[in-house]
């Protein structure tokens, strides 16, 4: 069972769906505790996906027994507010107001809170596991690395100095600040690794033409480098940005859900032990 919410941000109406897991429902939640996952959508995204992208990873994910809230960031699919206006604070800001809620709910298992980030989303997800404790794994898909230099290479070069120059730029519908780019500006998510401690999926895709497929390599590499948290990665042969073929996105999609058990397995292997 799904629902559809709005949330309060900012005098902004963030729009979001919950996916309760193997088809239960609110009224049957009652003592249950289950683990949390939470889906960050891309630059210009929705809470849709391309393809129905994270409709597909939400039905997916309840089925094995997640509880799953995917949302839509200020200004992107139903949430009010224009997208252009807000930088990668206040994206960090309204992933952590979605986590309030999920943490609110008596059904969720606080111990088991995933952010899921794909592409730009991938690198909120990472900026806010960094700062809020609440996050205990991430899940990214083809997370950007170098937001400002990314974005920049999306859109093109007129439409970031005429941002810099007037003040806004229109992209595809979308009126891009000066802020939006300016926020960027210093923020490499590669620095912030050290200040997670949780374990890490990466997946990317060998043809993704918009964020180059070694991101996924220096991102493990920077994971390794901590003291706690493990880092397992999954390189898809021909899959582009968004996994669009059928069996990739059923390898995007088995990858995923296997290692989330594999959390939840090691967990439960170990809550028998005392030092």
């Amino acid at each position: 069972m799904s629902r559809q919410i709005t949330l309060d941000w900012n005098g902004q109406q963030l729009a979001a769906a919950i996916h309760y897991p193997n088809n239960s429902t609110p009224d049957t939640a009652e003592n249950q505790r289950w683990p949390l996952v939470i889906i960050c959508h891309g630059f210009i995204g929705s809470r849709i996906g391309v393809d129905r992208l994270f409709v597909k990873t939400a039905n997916y994910l309840s089925k094995q027994g997640y509880l799953v809230i995917r949302f839509d960031y200020a200004g992107c699919g139903e949430s009010t507010g224009n997208y252009g206006d807000y930088g990668l604070d206040e994206l960090i800001a309204q992933t952590r107001r979605v986590l309030d809620y999920g943490l609110d709910m008596d059904c969720v298992d606080a111990e088991r809170v995933t952010l899921l980030g794909h592409s730009l989303g991938g690198a909120v997800a990472v900026l806010t596991a960094s700062l809020d404790k609440r996050v205990r794994s991430l899940a990214l898909w083809a997370a950007v690395a170098n937001p400002l230099s990314d974005i920049k290479r999306i859109v093109g070069d007129q439409v970031y100095e005429q941002a810099v120059q007037k003040g806004h730029a229109d992209y595809s519908g979308y009126l891009l600040s000066r802020h939006f780019f300016d926020s960027m500006t210093g923020r490499h998510p590669f620095h912030e690794t050290a200040k997670f401690s949780g374990d890490v999926l990466l997946i990317h895709g060998t043809a993704d033409d918009l964020v180059p497929v070694d991101y996924c390599f220096l991102y493990q590499k920077m994971f390794w480098m901590r003291s706690l948290g493990q880092c397992d990665k999954e390189v898809i042969l021909q899959a582009n940005h968004t996994f669009s073929n059928y069996e990739h996105t059923r390898q995007l999609l088995e990858t995923t859900g296997r290692w989330l058990a594999s959390i939840t397995k090691r967990k439960e292997d170990w809550n028998d032990w005392t030092i």
